[in-house]
């Protein structure tokens, strides 16, 4: 009988573990259980992207039919060749191969995971690490590449010129790409072997209760939402300082945010924004519904989830046109708007402040957009034919 043992990597795992990737991989690993894969988290004792301090136990454990197997992070280097590269790569320099294999080591390392992969890959079907960035998906995704499918969440940054990453991305069995742009991005830079568009599933809430989550957060009048890492990367300066401008301009908007890292408002305009941190899945699935927009000023995105889910709840997304994927979900589905400059960005929430009921006309058609493209059994039957098909 054919092996049904399949080994996901993720660099984190868990409940309380915020990013697109790692709750992307976690539903992929249940829904695979439940249609009877004998599935294996590979993944670190960290909890957290900035310290990656071991704060898991180590060792093996059960998340309902996933087993999940934690391994201790080493970080005994001293982060100089890594902040010297990273220097580089935003100054528009390109670092030499030998300095980015010290970047790539002067970081997070998992050696026992490495160890286990050595020993025990042959028994997996296949080995699914992801995203491409961190260490374990570039060492783990080189163990087996015979029976290895990346799957690299995969953005248009400095990083992924790396010809460090060329013997992962050439030399792996396939590809599990969530958009089509992510896939031309992936076929430009490297010379990728076999390849799908798996997309992604999404949870689709049983019901919604924006009335309540205003109440519960004391939330009157019109708000925008924003949420995720709050990282230069992933777009939250400009937010922070679009914001605070047409704020200072007297749109009547607040901007409601969660996720992790830290808030800091110019004191003039802090009454304007609410910061909730970590919301629970219901509260962020009311979150969405009371909103009357959702803001996504990321360019790094392979999929964006949080868009999705903006649109399951009938709420309109202003995006950032520089992102690729999103400006292409926002064609496709005629759901959102999208912004080039501070000005358009400004006119976006002037549009929602001033016109909230054409805002909905316009978000409209997105629910339908994610319940026809990117529910689960859509995209779990993407990966079950992918993975009879390769391994």
């Amino acid at each position: 009988m054919t092996s049904r043992r399949l080994a996901l990597i993720p660099p984190r795992y868990g409940p309380d573990v915020v990013g697109g990737a790692e709750l992307l991989i976690r539903e992929l690993a249940h829904g695979l259980a439940d249609r009877g894969w004998e599935v294996e988290v590979l993944t670190t004792c960290a909890n957290d992207h900035y310290t990656w301090a071991n704060v898991y136990p180590a060792g093996v454990e059960l998340d309902g039919k996933v087993t999940i197997r934690r391994f201790p992070v080493v970080k005994d280097t001293s982060g100089e060749v890594r902040h010297r590269v990273e220097q580089l790569l935003q100054q528009g320099q390109h670092p030499s191969l030998p300095e980015q294999e010290l970047w790539m080591n002067d970081g997070l390392r998992v050696p026992e995971l490495f160890h286990h992969l050595l020993d025990e890959a042959e028994q997996y079907r296949a080995i699914i690490p992801a995203p491409y960035l961190f260490w374990t998906t570039f060492v783990g995704g080189q163990v087996a590449p015979d029976r290895t499918i990346l799957m690299p969440c995969l953005h248009d940054e400095a990083y992924a010129r790396l010809e460090l990453f060329e013997p992962l991305f050439n030399g792996v069995s396939g590809l599990w790409f969530l958009t089509e742009p992510e896939a031309e991005l992936a076929a430009e830079l490297f010379d990728i072997p076999r390849s799908t568009v798996i997309g992604s599933g999404c949870e689709i809430p049983e019901r919604y209760d924006p009335e309540g989550f205003r109440q519960r957060h004391g939330i009157t009048g019109p708000f925008v939402l924003a949420g995720g890492r709050r990282e230069g990367a992933k777009g939250w300066d400009g937010l922070m300082e679009g914001f605070t401008r047409v704020a200072r301009d007297g749109v009547d908007l607040t901007l409601v945010t969660f996720g992790v890292g830290e808030v800091h408002p110019e004191p003039d305009v802090a009454d304007r924004i609410l910061d909730l941190g970590f919301l629970s899945d219901a509260d962020l699935s009311d979150a969405y519904a009371a909103a009357d927009a959702y803001l996504q000023p990321s360019v790094m995105e392979s999929f964006s989830r949080t868009v999705m889910e903006s649109w399951l709840a009938g709420t309109l997304v202003i995006a950032n046109g520089g992102s690729a994927v999103v400006r292409w979900h926002c064609d496709r589905s005629g759901a959102g708007l999208v912004y080039d400059d501070d000005y358009e960005f400004d006119q976006c929430l002037r549009f929602v402040a001033d016109a909230p009921h054409l805002a909905s006309e316009v978000a409209a058609p997105g629910r339908q957009y994610v319940l026809d493209n990117y529910t689960w059994p859509v995209t779990l039957d993407r990966v079950e034919a992918s993975l009879e098909a390769w391994q």
